[in-house]
């Protein structure tokens, strides 16, 4: 749906929700850039999640210069199982509006318009809206597989909201209502999980009834990437462990993915090594990468991630065995947190 045809829509109000923890450089970068949004009534709400690092005081002097920016503490003295989904619940509840439009503190939405764009569609049976978030381009080949990781990721969920089949969103750009939240009892069934604040969430509440999307490029909302292969991987095992609570189809059409994936590589790899299929291999994986030539350069440039497609064939290898390396890992590590 296109910027200026939601315009024409009755702009009701929503709040905005962003957790932070330790994030005073982030809100000082990219806060002003939310609070500035062209929209007429929107209320901003950042939780502070157990900051040691300024944060408080950073929001504080936000606070004396924007009437719609509202602060929630949590503290450590709080009884309560720490994690982001506390701060988002908290948040949520002292939203003072029921369309709720989530980001995070290391975020910048891509222009004015994004809450235009987010804004609670005129359809009543939507409750859902999942956006993008592509992350910023830096330096390095990590910064590529990450960026690329992320493209997968939104092509593959989007694609499946647009066939009536939502199974994820991305908490960096989405929005549902405040009721949907307290009719499913929030976070309830998956508490004890560390991540799965917005995957897990939509996972359980959207059909294909209630949930849009929106790509247009002035609802984005770029994200600073992880800087190390470190942080990356424990994000991305704090994810694979909240995929494992998806429903049962889901998993299944999920898995049933990777393991074509994996059969492909692994088929290709035999067939080159034996010397009378080996040119037969190389066949099929040359028409592979030609095939994907046709298509991937139109999704990668709708997605922002333009430059990557001269780069695709030798990231979509990398990304399979960090994928099955991640999923490895993750049957012998267990403990993960946010932040």
């Amino acid at each position: 749906m296109k910027i200026d045809q939601v315009s024409e829509q009755a702009k009701n109000p929503l709040s905005v929700i962003i957790c932070a923890r330790n994030e005073a450089d982030n809100l000082k970068k990219y806060l002003p850039s939310i609070l500035h949004q062209d929209y007429p009534s929107f209320e901003v709400i950042v939780v502070n999640d157990r900051s040691w690092d300024g944060t408080a005081d950073i929001l504080e002097e936000f606070e004396k210069k924007y009437e719609n920016l509202k602060v929630v503490t949590v503290t450590d003295g709080n009884k309560f199982i720490a994690g982001k989904k506390f701060a988002v619940t908290m948040g949520i509840k002292a939203a003072q509006y029921d369309w709720l439009v989530f980001t995070d503190a290391d975020c910048e939405p891509a222009s004015s318009n994004w809450l235009m764009g987010m804004q609670q569609p005129e359809n009543e049976n939507t409750e859902i809206v999942l956006g993008y978030s592509p992350y910023f381009k830096k330096f390095g080949i990590l910064n590529s597989l990450i960026r690329f990781e992320t493209f997968f990721t939104a092509v593959n969920y989007l694609s499946y909201a647009l066939k009536q089949m939502p199974y994820m969103g991305v908490g960096r750009n989405m929005a549902y209502k405040k009721a949907l939240f307290f009719k499913s009892k929030g976070f309830a069934a998956h508490m004890h999980i560390p991540s799965g604040d917005d995957d897990l969430f939509v996972n359980a509440n959207a059909n294909r009834a209630n949930t849009e999307i929106r790509i247009n490029r002035e609802t984005h909302v770029w994200s600073d990437p992880k800087d190390s292969f470190i942080t990356y991987l424990r994000q991305k095992k704090r994810h694979y462990g909240a995929g494992k609570m998806y429903k049962p189809k889901h998993r299944f059409i999920l898995s049933v993915q990777v393991i074509f994936q994996f059969l492909f590589y692994g088929f290709l790899i035999a067939a080159i090594c034996i010397p009378t299929t080996r040119y037969i291999a190389l066949g099929i994986l040359t028409l592979s990468i030609l095939i994907r030539s046709f298509v991937y350069p139109r999704l990668l440039k709708r997605l922002s991630f333009g430059e990557l497609r001269w780069w695709f064939p030798i990231l979509d290898i990398m990304l399979f065995v960090f994928l099955v390396f991640n999923a490895i890992l993750s049957i012998f590590v267990k403990k993960v947190q946010w932040k």
